[in-house]
């Protein structure tokens, strides 16, 4: 009788909360357990929303659809294949696409691009992804409202792929605050918005399905993964909590995969949009050491009890590192007094250090701790690239690659690290014309291991004029996959 009565006066969705509080605080009365702890373990905080509609309806209007359009330059690779025409030098018609794709007359080709973005000031301020607007010509903001704004880009970041752009309206703009991803739980409900595929606005909910991804795309990876549904066109759109706070930057998804999306964590961004604000750059501090996490081999070698502590597997020359005394095969335990568990957690913590500041590192050498001072410098991605690993020119194809050490098989996430890396590319070259690219892992040429540069070098070398190199690659999240070049 009671129930009927309940479910006359309760909506239908909250019957099941409104009885088990209600069974719970007879059985608290009963004795059976005391009510704060029923109350903790069944608090609708912990149960699936009703519903989504309200939080879609606050967010919404501060999220963006971005536009972009690129040139081509002269129409691009795909667009000279057409001139050769479909039978090569002995083409009948050779004359009729020397004359309709001449050089001098192909038009430029316009690649137009989609993405998402949210407002975080009435100042016009956008937040994306640093691929979403990179070398555009003409970026295109359009408003929940259709409203369409040109805007302009105010600073760019390529390692945590972050973008801050701008546009100029009149009108007051709708804004999103930031949350703490610091203080996200495995299981919680999130949901994201964008654009997917040029549609419009769309609202998915899901979990946030674990924390700290690493998944190869650079030196700051710590991504957020959710089941929330993530596709192209979501690009730079926010992922909020149950609050309508944005804690993370949708980034990237798992090509194939289903229910796997990546965002960027808000508390990483924050710091970086901050400074692409103020000075529409980001600069971070270096140490100048090539590092690695500890294996169980290491830390029984050096008679360490936990796997805590960074190894130092190179030191630059001249940097400060090397000016402070640090050596390689040194552990860094710590730095001002915060523990070092990983290789991340120093990246980090070097990068967010100021210019100049100088810091108390304490590491590890012969079994006894020593603590060093070092003035932390500007770290230069240029100079960086420069002296990470030595390269070697593949004047014959086109190409540079390099060895493959402990901390880019730790970026990439490697788990063979057989092989070279291609670390550069020219745009003209045989290798560029047969699909390779940058970051590629070479591991065989026409069935021949390659372990180091020089490898590489002899087995094309070994090839005659005019025959086949088969070069048997590992690309990110593609898999295995064969280049053919005719030398």
């Amino acid at each position: 009788m009671t129930f009927t009565v309940i479910k006359q006066f309760v909506p239908e969705r909250k019957t099941f909360i409104f009885v088990t509080l209600l069974t719970a605080m007879i059985l608290a009365i009963s004795g059976f357990y005391p009510a704060s702890s029923v109350a903790a373990k069944y608090s609708t905080a912990s149960l699936p929303p009703e519903s989504f509609s309200n939080l879609a309806e606050e967010v919404s209007p501060a999220v963006v659809n971005i536009r972009t359009v690129k040139t081509i330059k002269g129409g691009g690779r795909v667009f000279r294949q057409f001139k050769k025409g479909p039978f090569g030098e002995d083409d009948p018609m050779r004359d009729f696409f020397d004359r309709f794709f001449d050089d001098d007359q192909m038009r430029d080709f316009k690649q137009r691009s989609l993405g998402s973005g949210f407002i975080i000031d009435k100042d016009g301020y956008i937040v994306t992804n640093n691929h979403v607007i990179e070398n555009a010509d003409k970026i295109v903001v359009i408003l929940n409202d259709e409203k369409e704004f040109d805007a302009t880009i105010v600073g760019r970041d390529k390692n945590t792929d972050l973008a801050l752009i701008q546009i100029k309206a009149k009108n007051d703009l709708p804004v999103l605050n930031f949350g703490d991803s610091d203080s996200l739980k495995v299981g919680q409900w999130v949901v994201a918005i964008g654009n997917p595929f040029g549609l419009e606005q769309t609202v998915t909910a899901g979990i946030v399905s674990a924390k700290g991804r690493v998944i190869g795309s650079g030196p700051y990876d710590d991504f957020i993964q959710t089941d929330a549904s993530i596709n192209p066109g979501n690009s730079g759109g926010p992922l909020i909590d149950m609050e309508g706070k944005v804690i993370g930057i949708n980034t990237a998804i798992v090509a194939g995969g289903q229910g796997i999306g990546f965002a960027i964590p808000v508390n990483l961004a924050k710091n970086i949009i901050s400074q692409l604000k103020n000075s529409g750059e980001v600069t971070r501090g270096w140490l100048g050491v090539g590092i690695q996490d500890i294996s169980e081999e290491v830390a029984e070698y050096y008679g360490i009890k936990e796997k805590k502590g960074v190894l130092v597997t190179e030191v630059f020359p001249g940097d400060p590192a090397d000016s402070a005394g640090i050596r390689p095969k040194d552990i860094i335990l710590s730095v001002n007094g915060e523990t070092v568990d990983s290789a991340r957690d120093l990246t980090g913590l070097i990068a967010d250090t100021g210019i100049g500041d100088t810091v108390r590192i304490k590491v590890m050498r012969d079994r006894k701790t020593k603590t060093f001072e070092v003035k932390i410098a500007k770290r230069e991605e240029t100079k960086i690239a420069g002296k990470s690993t030595p390269k070697e020119k593949q004047a014959e194809l086109g190409i540079r690659v390099a060895e493959i050490t402990p901390e880019t098989a730790r970026r990439f996430n490697l788990k063979d690290a057989k092989g070279v890396i291609v670390v550069g590319v020219d745009s003209d070259s045989k290798a560029a014309e047969a699909g390779l690219k940058v970051h590629d892992i070479i591991k065989e040429v026409n069935h021949k291991s390659i372990k180091a540069p020089s490898d590489l070098s002899k087995a094309i070398n070994d090839v005659k004029d005019g025959e086949t190199i088969n070069l048997f690659i590992r690309r990110m999240n593609r898999g295995f996959l064969v280049i053919k070049i005719t030398k």
